[in-house]
């Protein structure tokens, strides 16, 4: 397993790697990407400017960021003056935002981290991450730390989770589409570290979802269902008024479980946010 992390993370902005650009120890960092930016924060290196930091709140239930975090506008139209202010020694990109290098590369050096682009399982990709964010501030010793404490607690949280439910994983887009989420998905891969079956075996895109009607999960009527908010503004009241939700097998049965936001592409702490509240909700019921 070392020897992935020896190989570093992928540099798709053609800028060379962040091991041979020159950032220094505990760089100060800018990045439009959220996974990113939760991962430097669990390594005590949190970025100088985020994209979008309410947003970011609300869809990774991160209620609050350190001290010294700006808002640098949107992921898709970041604001260039605020960030020149930072004066960041990097920019970091997912590789969604590689149209941005042009306009942000005056400013300091850009690097688009391709953490869910296909290839090795994600969950080794989301270790390359780790480790090379960790890079950035020299702790080599604190990603190690991490990686294994979240590695415990899935182990501790998959011994109390026997003879569960085959489940399955959604997040609404309006009250009639839904993301369900299989192969190539964060939730997906907590799911295979617990022990816990996932009834959705389609076909998913890069980001580990497919986009179905609602209609389409009466088809799977013996899956509990596992809903990961925010739910969107529409449905903000709930599912009450959703006559076609309350029709669905295990709705009528009490089969569903509701979870508060865990970011979907997220690192390793929304997988370990994820599976914590998933367990917590499992055990409960």
């Amino acid at each position: 397993m070392r020897r992935c992390f020896r190989r570093g993370f992928l540099a798709l902005a053609c800028l060379g790697t962040l091991a041979s650009s020159g950032v220094a120890a505990s760089a100060k960092v800018v990045t439009l990407d959220w996974a990113i930016a939760e991962t430097l924060i669990a390594l005590d290196n949190p970025p100088v400017g985020l994209a979008e930091i309410p947003q970011y709140q609300r869809w990774s239930g991160a209620e609050r960021l350190p001290c010294g975090v700006l808002d640098i506008g949107l992921r898709a139209q970041p604001n260039r003056e605020l960030i020149a202010q930072q004066a960041p020694d990097h920019v970091l990109l997912s590789p969604l935002f590689m149209r941005l290098i042009d306009q942000l590369n005056t400013i300091a050096p850009v690097t688009a981290l391709g953490t869910y682009q296909l290839g090795d399982p994600l969950w080794q990709r989301l270790q390359r991450t780790t480790h090379t964010l960790a890079a950035l501030s020299g702790n080599h010793e604190q990603a190690v730390a991490m990686l294994d404490a979240i590695e415990a607690a899935l182990d501790q949280q998959k011994a109390q989770l026997e003879a569960q439910p085959p489940l399955m994983v959604v997040q609404f887009i309006d009250a009639r589409h839904l993301r369900v989420y299989g192969e190539n998905s964060l939730f997906q891969s907590v799911l295979e570290r617990l022990g816990l079956i996932n009834v959705w075996q389609q076909s998913t895109n890069q980001w580990g979802f497919s986009t179905v009607a609602l209609e389409e999960l009466l088809a799977y009527s013996d899956a509990t269902i596992v809903v990961v908010e925010p739910l969107p503004l529409e449905m903000r009241d709930g599912f009450e008024s959703n006559a076609l939700w309350q029709h669905l097998p295990a709705v009528k049965e009490n089969r569903v479980v509701r979870l508060p936001p865990a970011w979907s592409f997220g690192g390793f702490p929304s997988a370990a946010r994820f599976a914590e509240l998933l367990s917590e909700a499992l055990l409960a019921r």
